[in-house]
């Protein structure tokens, strides 16, 4: 489901990520460990399309990001460390906007109130975002991932600076959506992939090493 060969980036004299190879299957939970500016959002932003490659390929559901990046994305969901929220908008405005972006035309409120009860944020749609504590702030962000129901997550850090309850709260539905999905979840924190993941990428200086 997602396939990365050969993956470089540089940034003048320096590498980001140097040589990264791996595949994750479909229906897989893995956990790409590794310490703070180890690469892991570098690779990331490479597989979501949002950074290109210095050398190398991303491939998603066999296509290829680089050659055909609209129809590669239409298979992503993707959740960056910091949720790219509109936080003068309800919850509601907001992923109706996100539907818009992505051009969902099945039943759309459907869709968003099945969403909504997945990551149990159903009793403050009506709320303006800002004033959502960051976990909820945090659901909304994996809401907006999953609008257009992608076969891919890409989740960078899901449970950055949330309190303990809350972290639980988010382990359980991603485990949740790993049901039906594929999702490869970045972190630094060991017991976040035993929590949650089936299989670990860890990462290093740029450099896969395990």
């Amino acid at each position: 489901m997602i396939e990365v060969s050969g993956l470089t980036k540089t940034y003048g004299h320096k590498r980001g990520i140097n040589d990264v190879t791996f595949k994750i299957n479909e229906g897989e939970i893995v956990g790409f460990l590794g310490p703070n500016g180890a690469g892991k959002s570098t690779t990331m932003n490479i597989i979501t399309g949002y950074l290109s490659a210095t050398s190398g390929s991303a491939r998603v559901a066999g296509i290829d990001i680089l050659d055909r990046p609209i129809e590669a994305k239409r298979h992503i969901g993707y959740l960056p460390e910091h949720p790219p929220l509109y936080l003068d908008m309800t919850v509601n405005e907001y992923l109706n906007f996100i539907c818009d972006l992505k051009g969902v035309k099945t039943n759309r409120k459907a869709h968003i109130d099945g969403i909504c009860e997945q990551v149990g944020i159903t009793q403050v749609r009506t709320r303006v975002m800002n004033n959502l504590s960051k976990g909820y702030k945090q659901r909304c962000g994996l809401a907006q991932a999953m609008i257009g129901d992608p076969d891919v997550l890409i989740l960078d850090e899901p449970t950055v600076g949330l309190d303990p309850i809350q972290i639980i709260e988010i382990r359980n539905v991603i485990k949740q959506l790993g049901k039906n999905r594929t999702i490869i979840l970045s972190t630094h924190i060991l017991q976040e992939v035993s929590a949650v993941c089936e299989r670990v990428l860890v990462i290093n200086n740029g450099r896969l090493v395990a």
